[in-house]
C-alpha cells in the first residue's frame, strides 16, 4: 500500500489544484488526519462513506508515482476492476429505465456514460485531481489535467467501492453519476443547436463559418473519445471539444466556440 507522502518537494505548484495540496502538507500523525479527512470529504462528494481508506489510497496512485517511489502499489487492478464493475451497473441501470431502446440504443447510450470524457468530466466535478499521487514527470507535463489518466483513476475509484462496500454500495455511486450525465440521444440533439448557432453567429458577421476536423480517435472501439477541432478558412484553430463520438465531439467544439464568442466581443475585429 502506497504511503500518503505529500511534500513540498512534489513541485505541487505546476498544478492548478496545488493550494489544496499544499494544505494536506505536514509531518506524522497531523498530516495523515488531514490527509484522511480530504478522502472522506472526497468519498462524501461522491455519495459514499468508506469503511477503510487503504482501497482508495490505492485508487488515488498512479502506476508513475508508484515506480517512482518504490511503493509497488498503484491503481492499475482497480481501474480493472472498476471497469467492469461500472460497465455492468450503467448496463443494468440503463435495461431497467429505458424499456424502449433496443440493443443498437442501449449500447450507444452506456458508451456515453463509460467513455475516457464522461469520467474525466466526472472526475473533475468531484475534485479528485488534488488527492492523485503522480510522479514528478507526470506533474511537469500537467498530468492532473490529463483526461485518461483522471478517468482511470475513477474506474479504479469505483473499483475501490465494490470491495469496500459491494456491488450495491458501487451501483448507487454510478447512478448518481448517471443523473448528472446527458447519455441519450437528445444530448446530441441540444449540441446539434450549438453548431447551428455559431454557424449563425459566424454568418451574421459575415463569415464563413468554422469546419470541423477530427484530430485524435483514442481508447477501446466500444469507449472511444474523439477530439475534434473548429477550424476557421485560413486554417486557424478556433475552438475544440471531446465527445464519445464524433458528433458529440463536434459539439463540443461549437459550445466552446461560442463561449469563445461571447467572451472576446473584439474578436471580430481580429479578422
Amino acid at each position: 500500500m502506497a504511503s500518503w507522502p505529500w511534500s513540498a518537494s512534489r513541485d505541487d505548484r505546476l498544478s492548478s489544484d496545488a493550494p489544496m495540496i499544499m494544505g494536506l502538507m505536514g509531518s506524522g500523525s497531523a498530516r495523515r488526519e488531514r490527509t484522511d479527512g480530504a478522502l472522506r470529504e472526497f468519498g462524501e462528494r461522491l455519495g459514499y462513506r468508506f469503511s477503510s481508506l487503504d482501497g482508495l489510497k490505492e485508487a488515488l496512485t498512479h502506476a508513475s508515482y508508484a515506480n517512482e517511489s518504490g511503493t509497488g502499489s498503484c491503481n492499475e487492478r482497480l481501474e480493472f476492476l472498476g471497469d467492469a464493475v461500472l460497465e455492468l451497473c450503467v448496463s443494468e441501470e440503463l435495461f431497467m429505465s429505458r424499456p424502449d431502446y433496443d440493443e443498437g440504443e442501449l449500447t450507444k447510450s452506456r458508451a456515453r456514460v463509460v467513455c475516457a470524457s464522461s469520467l474525466a468530466s466526472w472526475a473533475s466535478k468531484v475534485r479528485i485531481s488534488p488527492l492523485l499521487l503522480l510522479s514528478k514527470g507526470l506533474e511537469i507535463q500537467g498530468g492532473r489535467r490529463n483526461q485518461s489518466i483522471l478517468a482511470d483513476a475513477m474506474e479504479a475509484v469505483l473499483g475501490a467501492i465494490f470491495l469496500d462496500g459491494g456491488y450495491k454500495a458501487a451501483s448507487s455511486v454510478i447512478k448518481r453519476f448517471m443523473a448528472m450525465s446527458s447519455f441519450d440521444a437528445s444530448a446530441e440533439e441540444r449540441g446539434k443547436d450549438a453548431k447551428t448557432r455559431l454557424q449563425e453567429a459566424f454568418q451574421a458577421m459575415g463569415l464563413p463559418p468554422p469546419s470541423y476536423r477530427l484530430l485524435s480517435r483514442s481508447g477501446p472501439e466500444h469507449a472511444s473519445t474523439f477530439e475534434v477541432e473548429a477550424v476557421l478558412m485560413d486554417g486557424r484553430v478556433f475552438a475544440a471539444g471531446s465527445g464519445c463520438s464524433k458528433k458529440s465531439a463536434e459539439f463540443a467544439a461549437a459550445e466552446v466556440g461560442l463561449r469563445r464568442l461571447e467572451d472576446e466581443s473584439n474578436w471580430a475585429d481580429a479578422e
